[in-house]
């Protein structure tokens, strides 16, 4: 394989990989899906290949696709290399952090289609009939993909709330679950938000504010530590023994808790970096 060609793929690698990244959450597979990536260029006839940057493109997104697909029994988690920290309180906290994880949290919602059309034409600016290419759609059809994934992901996008405004509607959230007050945790819940629970048999996923709130049973985690998840408001739980229970983060729009997502895996808890009891 020419040299120039190996100098091509570097130079697009970092675009690669942050593609692959968006549309999968994980550092580990993203680096999987780009070297694959290679391998498939390294077996090609560059000379057969007209836009190469396109041609790559479409590879990553295809290759992204069936990890997506494989996970469709498996949601991934969205705690994938994300920080624990301490809440202080401070306002000064870096908010890009919490946009990302919030915007995360919400790209999991999303089936594999929706998702790839949204990050490749949204944040990768692909046009639709590459997309279509990809998803083995029309140019029409994969916009309204998009369209239709935009919203679920407004959200998400908008500038958060205030910290310590994000933190009294989880308050009172906590508060609701510990008391079994239902009516309480309707009130503080949006209509759709989304649950997500990453537990020794995999992820849990429940929908709408009624069923959230009929098995919220968050009252540990109401006792246990303050914290940021990836800048997001949320709370560690922990057993007698001192060793982590769950980890919970809580994404707040509109005054209302539109997305939940915890880790209850013994396993993903014990290598998670987080911060000792207080």
């Amino acid at each position: 394989m020419p040299d120039t060609l190996a100098e091509a793929f570097e130079a697009r690698r970092d675009r690669l990989r942050a593609v692959a990244h968006r549309l999968l959450g994980s550092h580990a597979d993203a680096e999987d899906v780009v070297q694959e990536a290679w391998l498939r260029l390294s077996r090609q006839d560059a000379a057969a290949i007209d836009n190469l940057d396109g041609w790559l493109t479409t590879v990553v997104g295809r290759i992204s696709l069936d990890v997506l697909r494989s996970r469709k029994s498996r949601p991934e988690s969205p705690y994938d290399e994300i920080v624990v920290a301490v809440d202080d309180g401070s306002e000064d906290v870096a908010r890009a952090d919490s946009v990302g994880l919030a915007l995360l949290v919400v790209l999991e919602s999303l089936g594999p289609a929706e998702r790839l059309a949204f990050v490749l034409h949204d944040l990768f600016a692909v046009p639709f009939e590459e997309i279509g290419r990809i998803l083995g759609k029309s140019a029409g059809a994969t916009k309204m993909l998009a369209s239709r994934a935009r919203r679920k992901v407004r959200a998400a996008d908008a500038p958060p709330a205030g910290r310590a405004s994000q933190r009294e509607v989880v308050t009172a959230f906590l508060r609701a679950a510990r008391d079994g007050d239902f009516e309480g945790l309707l009130r503080v819940l949006d209509p759709d938000v989304q649950l997500t629970v990453d537990t020794p048999g995999g992820v849990v996923v429940v929908l709408g504010a009624t069923k959230v709130a009929a098995g919220a049973q968050f009252g540990a985690a109401s006792d246990g530590s303050t914290v940021l998840v990836g800048g997001l408001p949320g709370v560690v739980a922990w057993r007698p023994d001192g060793s982590p229970l769950s980890v919970v983060a809580f994404v707040v729009a509109d005054g209302r808790v539109a997305r939940i997502a915890a880790v209850a895996d013994p396993v993903r808890l014990a290598s998670m970096d987080l911060p000792k009891p207080q």
